[in-house]
């Protein structure tokens, strides 16, 4: 779900859900108005359910692409289930390349972006890890790398404890 204008190419429901900044205050997801915590874990439910079938109550993983401003936000309602990752171009030359290759944007957006880019990137430090994104294959094995040592994680193995008491009592004389 995105506030932002849609982009020429983009298809609502498909690329996202358009909504404007008051419905999104307002409503939340449901036509109901939410709290900011419950705002975001009700979007979180929605994408789960609308794009993985459900994902955190089987266990899977929901992947978001966020300004750091939204980020900050999850930061502080849903820590415990958030895994953070601040992607960086390996230059600005390089920045301003991609997003005018990508031909989404108009050479207005572009320099705007542009503009923003130096305090965006500033909030680097806030997030657990970084990528610099020099190769897009290798970027995206960095981003799995995390994602199966995060699963790896003793608090989230869900059911370790009960397994680990399993063992230890079946291992006893």
């Amino acid at each position: 779900m995105t506030t932002r204008p849609r982009r020429e190419g983009e298809v609502e429901g498909r690329d996202y859900v358009f909504i404007d900044r008051y419905r999104f205050r307002r409503d939340g997801c449901r036509g109901r108005a939410l709290g900011a915590r419950d705002r975001i874990r009700e979007l979180l439910r929605h994408a789960a359910a609308a794009d993985r079938g459900g994902a955190p109550s089987a266990g899977r993983d929901v992947v978001g692409d966020l300004d750091w401003q939204g980020a900050q936000q999850l930061t502080k309602t849903v820590r415990d289930d958030l895994v953070s990752v601040f992607v960086l171009p390996p230059s600005r030359a390089a920045l301003e390349t991609r997003l005018r290759n990508r031909a989404q944007d108009s050479a207005a957006v572009v320099a705007a972006r542009m503009a923003k880019s130096a305090e965006e990137t500033s909030h680097w430090a806030e997030y657990e890890y970084v990528i610099v994104n020099r190769d897009i294959e290798q970027s995206v094995a960095q981003v799995q790398a995390i994602i199966t040592a995060e699963r790896l994680r003793r608090e989230r193995q869900l059911g370790l404890a009960d397994f680990v008491d399993r063992l230890r009592t079946r291992a006893a004389p």
